[in-house]
């Protein structure tokens, strides 16, 4: 795969090149240069105190956000779906926010629904400045054309619940309400998420605990459906390093009532970092340390042309923690500009549940 194509979700892939902006270098690591040089844009480091709710809102000094909600779901039948929805904000440059269609912000969202046998997304970018993208705090509104997440009135801004949310593309639509009766919860140390050894970081926080209900549609064919909803919240000048070439992202939901967000960043020289949290039920969250724990692919798809690991075993000797993983649908591509792999999964051993699964850089 070409080196321009790596990185994505997090790195809001491909956007600046459609809309004309920046040339090779910049999009060496996707549509924000994750790993580029970020001289001119704000530095995450630890000891941000986060307030609600303007902290739910954009972070313009900084180079990159996004605002993601990943939700596992079922019908009256017992059959599985997942949802995604996701805005992304990157800034083409530092500095005071230019007017109109000078500004310098660029949004992208991806939506997408998935189920055992078929996976349906959308894409869309707009230009900063004009009305076609952004988002608000009080009341809270993100939106990208007409896909919304939308906060309920009242809205519990600790919790950032209750949320509406919708999106439709080809074939496919969702309207959710996702609601939540616990605070956010901090990722990494206290909101600083650290990315590498060299100083890379975002800041980062996670609502878990969301309860969705409402409907999907595939096709002529919609749903009523239920089940478990995840929010991440993050946003960084450079999260990762330039050596680093993609990442495993995992954020499940225990039986148990506990949550655990895991990732692997993946490194040139075949290094892997292995960082995360475990939430108990009441929300309190630990960081997790790279020692002893483990995740290994156990089963390899081929998709779009690529040999992507859709079924994984994840240790966390700890924590008594041994399980391995199944995708709902191994074909969940999200064949986006930049393409990656994101879908629902669940997941047996020590611990059972469900949760979502995004890979990039394969």
């Amino acid at each position: 795969m070409n080196a321009s194509r790596k990185l994505s979700r997090r790195a809001f892939v491909g956007g600046l090149a459609l809309l004309g902006f920046g040339g090779g270098a910049a999009r060496a690591q996707g549509f924000a240069g994750l790993g580029e040089n970020a001289e001119g844009f704000a530095a995450v480091v630890p000891g941000r105190t986060f307030a609600f709710p303007g902290d739910h809102g954009p972070h313009p000094e900084f180079r990159i956000e996004w605002w993601y909600v990943t939700a596992n779901l079922r019908d009256a039948s017992g059959a599985a779906y997942g949802a995604q929805w996701t805005l992304f904000r990157q800034a083409t440059r530092p500095g005071a926010q230019a007017q109109g269609w000078a500004n310098q912000q660029i949004w992208m969202g991806h939506a997408a629904v998935t189920s055992a046998d078929t996976h349906r997304h959308g894409e869309a970018f707009a230009r900063g400045g004009v009305g076609q993208a952004g988002v608000d705090t009080k009341p809270f509104l993100a939106w990208i054309d007409a896909w919304e997440m939308r906060g309920g009135n009242p809205m519990r801004e600790a919790m950032l619940a209750p949320l509406d949310l919708k999106a439709s593309g080809a074939d496919f639509s969702y309207t959710l309400r996702l609601d939540a009766d616990r605070p956010l919860v901090l990722q990494g140390n206290a909101g600083y998420s650290r990315k590498s050894e060299r100083g890379q970081a975002s800041y980062y926080y996670s609502q878990p605990f969301f309860k969705a209900s409402g409907r999907i549609g595939i096709g002529d064919k919609p749903v009523e459906v239920t089940g478990l909803a995840w929010m991440d919240r993050e946003w960084s000048s450079q999260p990762l390093g330039p050596d680093q070439t993609g990442w495993d992202w995992f954020s499940l939901h225990l039986n148990s009532g506990e949550k655990l967000m895991l990732y692997r960043l993946r490194q040139q020289d075949g290094r892997n970092d292995l960082l995360g949290n475990w939430i108990a039920p009441d929300g309190r969250s630990a960081e997790i340390a790279s020692a002893g724990n483990s995740i290994t692919p156990v089963v390899v798809t081929d998709v779009a042309g690529r040999k992507v690991p859709t079924a994984w075993r994840v240790a966390i000797p700890a924590r008594g923690f041994a399980i391995e993983t199944s995708a709902l649908n191994p074909k969940s591509w999200m064949g986006t500009s930049f393409p990656y792999w994101e879908g629902p999964i669940s997941f047996t051993g020590s611990h059972a549940g469900l949760g979502y699964l995004e890979m990039t850089g394969y």
